[in-house]
C-alpha cells in the first residue's frame, strides 16, 4: 500500500507518516521498483497505535518508548498524563474565568481591560497585603464584576482582606447574593462558611433571606448558627429552634438570646409564647446542667412580657442554689425596671395633664 492510500486510510498526512519514519516509529517495510514507500498491513496497524497514544496525550518520544520496549509499563505513564491533563485544565478553567470576568466589566477600552486584568493579579498574590492594597487602590468607575469578587470572597482565609472584599462587593453593584449562593452548596465547609457571613452582612440584599433560610439545614453547625444569627434579627421565625439550640449549648449564646429577644418584641412575628415555651421546656429537659440553666435564664431576662418573668421566678426556687441566685438577681432587674417604666409612664401622663391644663387656660384667656 502506497503513501497516498495509507493516508487516506487512516487519515495521517503523509508529511506526518514521512515525519513518522524519520523517528523509527512506523518504516514502511518494503519499496517499489520505483522506489516509493509501501507499507505492509502490519505497518498500517502501527500507524493506528501512533495514533491511538497520541489522542491520551503521550509525545512522540513516549509512544517510540512504550511501542519499542517490551519491559515498559503504562501505569507510570498513563498516571503523569492524568496529573499533567488535570493541570492543563485547571490552567484552562482559570483562564476562562478570567475571560468571564473582563467580559462581565463590559470594558469600554483597553484599559479597562488592563484595570480588570491588575485587579485579577493583585487578588491571585500570595501577599494578603498586596491583595487588600489591590482592592483598596481600585479605580473609581471601572466596573468590577460581582462574580470575581464572590469568587474571591470564597478562598479568601484572610480576616483582612475579607473585609475589604466585602467592601467593593457592596460597591460594585449586581447580584453579589446570587454570585455568593454557588459557594452555599460547596463540598469544602469552609467555603460554606465564608459564604454565609458575606451574605449575612448584605442586609437586605434581594434573596438573601431565602439562602440564608436554605443554610439553616445545612449539615456544618457553625453555617447554620451563622444563618440563624442573621435570620434571627431580620425577623425571620424559622431560626428559633437553632437560635434556642444555640443557647443550650453554649455557642454564640448570648447572640442568639439577642436575637430571640429581638423576635420575642417583633408583634408581627407572633412567636414570643413560642420562644418562651421553648427556652422553659429547654429548663425542664434531662441532662440540663447548671451552666445551661444559667445560660438560659440569661435568654430569659432579653424576653419582654409576663411569661418570661413568671419562669424566671420559678426558678428562684430551683433545687441547685447558683441557679437560684442568678434566676433572683435576674427578676429584681427585671422589677427595677418595671418600677422605672412605670415612674416613666406616670410622668408622662402628668406632662399631658399639665400641657391639657396649659392649653384649658390659654382657650380661657381668649374667651375672656
Amino acid at each position: 500500500m502506497l503513501i497516498g492510500e495509507v493516508a487516506r486510510r487512516s487519515g495521517v498526512s503523509p508529511r506526518m507518516l514521512r515525519h513518522y519514519e524519520a523517528l523509527g516509529l512506523v518504516r514502511p517495510t518494503g519499496r517499489t521498483v520505483g522506489g516509493y514507500r509501501e507499507y505492509s498491513a502490519e505497518d498500517v496497524r502501527r500507524i493506528f497505535h501512533v495514533e491511538s497514544l497520541r489522542s491520551l496525550g503521550l509525545s512522540l518520544k513516549q509512544i517510540g518508548r512504550a511501542l519499542e520496549d517490551p519491559d515498559f509499563t503504562p501505569s507510570d505513564l498513563v498516571s503523569d498524563l492524568i496529573r499533567w491533563t488535570e493541570d492543563r485544565l485547571e490552567r484552562e478553567r482559570e483562564l476562562l474565568e478570567r475571560l468571564r470576568a473582563i467580559d462581565a466589566s463590559a470594558p469600554a477600552g483597553w484599559q479597562d481591560v488592563l484595570r480588570v486584568v491588575e485587579l485579577m493579579q493583585g487578588l491571585g498574590s500570595p501577599s494578603a497585603a498586596r491583595r487588600q492594597q489591590a482592592l483598596l487602590a481600585r479605580t473609581e468607575g471601572v466596573p468590577v464584576p460581582a462574580e470575581l469578587l464572590a469568587g474571591a470572597i470564597l478562598s479568601e482565609a484572610d480576616l483582612n482582606v475579607t473585609g475589604a472584599l466585602r467592601w467593593a462587593l457592596a460597591r460594585a453593584g449586581g447580584d453579589g447574593v446570587a454570585a455568593l449562593a454557588a459557594g452555599m452548596y460547596a463540598d469544602d465547609v469552609d467555603i460554606r462558611r465564608r459564604a454565609v457571613l458575606a451574605i449575612a452582612g448584605m442586609s437586605g440584599a434581594p434573596g438573601a433571606t431565602e439562602v440564608l433560610a436554605d443554610a439553616l439545614g445545612d449539615p456544618d453547625a457553625t453555617v447554620r448558627r451563622h444563618a440563624a444569627l442573621a435570620l434571627g434579627r431580620r425577623g425571620v421565625t424559622a431560626a428559633v429552634p437553632t437560635l434556642v439550640r444555640m443557647v443550650v449549648e453554649g455557642s454564640n449564646d448570648v447572640d442568639a438570646a439577642e436575637a430571640l429577644g429581638t423576635l420575642s418584641r417583633d408583634r408581627d412575628s407572633g412567636c414570643a409564647d413560642r420562644i418562651v415555651t421553648a427556652l422553659a421546656g429547654e429548663l425542664d429537659a434531662p441532662g440540663a446542667d447548671s451552666a445551661t440553666r444559667m445560660r438560659l435564664a440569661q435568654a430569659l431576662i432579653e424576653l419582654p412580657g409576663s411569661t418570661a418573668r413568671e419562669v424566671l421566678r420559678r426558678l428562684t426556687h430551683d433545687d441547685d442554689r447558683a441557679v437560684a441566685l442568678v434566676a433572683s438577681a435576674f427578676v429584681a432587674v427585671l422589677d427595677e425596671r418595671s418600677a422605672e417604666d412605670r415612674g416613666d409612664e406616670a410622668e408622662d401622663r402628668s406632662d399631658e395633664a399639665v400641657d391639657r391644663g396649659g392649653e384649658g387656660a390659654d382657650r380661657g384667656d381668649a374667651v375672656s
